[in-house]
């Protein structure tokens, strides 16, 4: 670890995933899950890759790919609370839809020759501290700010302890729902955008398995899929942690697949605990 070329390396790799675990995370705190999370990198990805190809600058294409990122997880809403389907059945679909039509865009193909400058943006530095990581820092302020300081955060904290209390208390389901799995779209397509500049190309293939990487940083950071429990800074560790063991295991040369037994082992480890913790809670 101590090289600070393989420091600045782990914060880079650390950021794409830590991003979505905080969009993650405010789905989980109302009870939900968001399986799209890593399709929505890729079709991110590729939506601003070939924008930039048609001669948008970044300025143009990025902001649009983020509208886009929303807009799938406005509609993730509308599934789960207008038609009834279940977080996980609903995200699950939209998922396979959007693989899909990532793959109908790119053609399967790679879309690369990408302008340098948009590059810079994953390559950069400030003062020695990789941009990336800046990005993901400030993201994760707003998200502290969002969830313990502003009304749409401590609403999601009620509808994840109970939806009929906040149906009750007053609270805009729909409105809360919507927002919430647009907000982890949202985080989901800015992380694609940031691979695609670190990868200087949009991969159609890119974000397989990013969402069960997100919930894991969630849980072994504290969050519990019942809902209604969680931070921001337990994400960030949670994140932290599954990329260090996966970046010490490469460098000692330990099997990738031992590593991928080693992080099942810390999830169900984590959410053994919140099981326990939350049976313990019902008894007393």
């Amino acid at each position: 670890f101590p090289p600070p070329e393989n420091l600045s390396n782990l914060l880079r790799q650390t950021s794409i995933n830590g991003i979505i675990a905080l969009g993650m995370l405010m789905v989980i705190i109302t009870a939900g899950i968001d399986l799209s999370v890593g399709a929505v990198v890729a079709i991110a990805g590729i939506v601003n890759a070939l924008l930039l190809q048609a001669g948008y600058s970044m300025w143009v294409s990025i902001p649009l790919t983020l509208i886009v990122g929303a807009a799938i997880g406005v509609f993730n809403g509308i599934l789960i609370h207008e038609v009834s389907i279940t977080p996980f059945i609903a995200t699950l679909g939209t998922l396979t839809i959007v693989r899909g039509l990532v793959m109908i865009m790119s053609g399967a193909r790679m879309v690369a020759n990408l302008p340098k400058e948009f590059g810079q943006i994953a390559s950069g530095n400030v003062f020695g501290i990789p941009s990336m990581f800046i990005i993901w820092m400030v993201l994760f302020l707003i998200t502290v700010v969002l969830l313990g300081y502003t009304q749409l955060g401590r609403n999601f904290f009620i509808i994840g302890s109970s939806r009929e209390v906040a149906r009750l208390s007053g609270i805009r389901l729909r409105s809360n729902i919507y927002a919430v799995y647009g907000l982890s779209s949202l985080y989901a397509a800015l992380a694609g955008i940031l691979l695609s500049s670190r990868l200087s190309m949009g991969v159609p293939t890119a974000g397989i398995s990013y969402e069960l990487d997100a919930i894991a940083a969630v849980v072994i950071g504290g969050g519990s899929l019942f809902g209604a429990a969680g931070s921001a800074i337990g994400a960030v560790l949670g994140a932290i942690i599954m990329q260090t063991i996966r970046n010490g295991g490469n460098l000692l040369g330990i099997d990738p697949f031992a590593l991928q037994v080693i992080i099942g082992a810390l999830i169900l480890i984590a959410v053994g605990v919140d099981q326990l913790r939350v049976r313990r809670a019902e008894k007393g």
